[in-house]
């Protein structure tokens, strides 16, 4: 695997007793996790266990229980088959194609029921799996085959065209038209009908699982190297969340990309582990979601903020009496947002978190409903195994609960750094093994973290910081308001001025002078938008997270052309 000279595993953090509010320890400026210790899961630290052998000996006894449904044609997978399926093709990949661990197999397709079966399969072989967003273009693709090094692709037959380029050795994942390009589907049947055993590969959990790329919505795309101990940490983390809210019979409904922290290390691989049924949409449309929570009964949504507005702002008639708890990750949630949620289901329980593709998509997460109504807007505790600081973004030095800062953290689940990046690594994670988030927040007296913003995207007005979620809450909060997001404008007074890109419900005559006064209403003077544009939709990536660089781009351009 290229580049893992430059990754850098953090040190360990030793246990720091409470000595003040918020698990805040006043002599190291650390805070620890509340969650009592005889409460938390057991972090394994057998050096021999890979990921696709942990994930495999946590399935359930009963063969027959149905792991996966397809939400379009119901189509069912049990625990038995997809057991099969995963040794089979681990089975067809090295035998058949040569593949060896620390080979690294690139993954391009949308959401499957061979999705997971392909991750466990490259992961049994000591191999690493890095993971692209299907929409990506060409070039994008071209260029993380490069970055990553890998030797093999696997391709939804729609998108081998995007490969071809590259001249990677492709396989599909199902059957197709494609001339005779050999398919997931055939090797598992050839492999099921005459099994060759693997023979004995060591892979420990130190050794590289997978490489994710990070979102770039402030910046350039990197691999991000995730070892085996740091998805088992986090899938031994989100199963302990699971037995703490949820019953092996409550049903799942995952439109969250597999491709995407969120969606792998949840749906992927991590509800395998407590025979959790999932109803899988390939692709999201908020109307196919509604149809498959009515259709199937569906208990709980691990969703993002946009699809929690949406189903704020979604009209009556739709049956969602079946959902018990929805999740909400990947982006901040507005306090607005999540309190207009409660009062519309008030049976549901919202259970906000936090985590980066850094962390293996683990940090906070709120434990229980009754903390989550008594600290709207927070995104939870700090999990088992979790340490974090909340750095001074001007002094550099860690402060006490209810101040500001950039957020620091330490656990099992950080990664081992950035895919040949040295440097950027050695600016993410210090010596003493502290990942800086990027991120603006605090942790309250009782331990909640509050996210304010990423540092990068305030708004620096006449000297003062303005957080764009902040006003985007607000703005989010009018009725006639479906969307919005806020991004800096260069100012030669100011330096940078607030502007809203807003979209209007279809039937609203809302004015860019409403618009202003409604925030203006709500903030400090320094704080309000100078400006509004009305746009027909907010760019965000699959995770939920708004592009702004793309909107700023937009704009400039939009700027540049009226001088013209």
């Amino acid at each position: 695997m290229s580049g893992e000279e430059s990754c850098t595993a953090p040190a360990a953090v030793e246990f720091q007793p409470q000595n003040s509010p918020g698990g805040y320890n006043v002599k190291t400026a650390v805070y620890h996790s509340l969650i009592q210790l005889d409460e938390a899961p057991i972090i394994s630290t057998r050096q021999d266990l890979n990921t696709a052998t942990f994930v495999l000996s946590q399935f359930p006894t009963a063969e027959s229980r149905v792991a996966l449904i397809d939400s379009v044609t119901s189509s069912r997978v049990t625990y038995g088959q997809l057991s099969v399926s995963i040794r089979s093709l681990a089975c067809g990949l090295y035998h058949a194609l040569g593949v060896r661990k620390g080979d690294v197999v690139f993954v391009l397709s949308a959401n499957s029921v061979l999705y997971p079966v392909i991750c466990l399969a490259v992961m049994s072989i000591g191999a690493v799996i890095t993971t692209a967003n299907p929409i990506n273009t060409a070039s994008e693709i071209g260029k993380q085959v490069r970055d990553s090094g890998a030797k093999l692709a696997v391709s939804a037959p729609e998108e081998l065209h995007k490969l071809s380029p590259t001249g990677i050795p492709t396989i599909l994942t199902t059957r197709s038209s494609y001339g005779d390009t050999l398919s997931v589907e055939e090797l598992i049947e050839s492999c099921s009908e005459s099994f060759e055993p693997l023979p004995k590969i060591e892979v420990t959990q130190s050794d590289p699982a997978a490489i994710l790329y990070s979102s770039g919505t402030t910046g350039t795309s990197k691999g991000v190297v995730l070892t085996h101990s740091n998805i088992i940490s986090v899938i031994e983390l989100l199963t302990w969340c699971v037995d703490s809210t949820s019953s092996q019979h409550d049903v799942f409904l995952c439109f969250i990309p597999m491709f995407h922290i969120y969606g792998l290390v949840f749906f992927g691989l991590g509800l395998f582990c407590r025979g959790i049924t999932t109803v899988l949409m390939q692709r999201f449309n908020f109307q196919s979601m509604i149809a498959a929570i009515e259709k199937h009964k569906i208990n709980n949504i691990p969703a993002v903020p946009p699809v929690i507005l949406g189903l704020v702002k979604s009209g009556d008639g739709s049956d969602f009496s079946s959902l018990r708890r929805v999740g909400s990750g990947a982006a901040p949630l507005g306090k607005d947002v999540e309190e207009a949620f409660r009062e519309k289901f008030p049976w549901v329980e919202l259970r906000p978190g936090y985590g980066l593709t850094e962390s293996t998509g683990a940090a906070t997460w709120m434990i229980t409903d009754k903390d989550a109504k008594a600290h709207p807007g927070s995104c939870g505790m700090l999990m088992p195994s979790f340490f974090a600081k909340i750095v001074d973004v001007e002094t550099g030095e860690g402060v006490a609960p209810m101040k500001e800062g950039e957020l620091w953290l330490k656990s099992p689940t950080i990664m081992k750094g950035y895919l040949g990046n040295k440097e950027a690594t050695e600016a993410t994670i210090d010596e003493e093994g502290w990942l800086k988030t990027g991120d603006l927040g605090y942790i309250d007296e009782d331990g909640f973290l509050y996210i304010v913003d990423r540092i990068k995207e305030l708004i620096k007005h006449n000297g003062y910081q303005v957080a764009p979620a902040e006003l985007e809450t607000i703005l989010l909060s009018h009725t006639e308001i479906l969307d919005a997001a806020v991004i800096p404008m260069e100012d030669e007074a100011a330096g940078q001025i607030p502007v809203a890109c807003v979209v209007k419900a279809p039937t609203s005559k809302l004015t860019e002078e409403q618009v202003i006064q409604f925030v203006a209403s709500q903030v400090a003077a320094y704080k309000k938008v100078r400006g509004v544009r009305f746009i027909s939709s907010i760019p965000r990536s699959l995770a939920g997270k708004i592009l702004r660089k793309d909107l700023v781009s937009q704009f400039k351009q939009q700027q540049l052309l009226s001088k013209l």
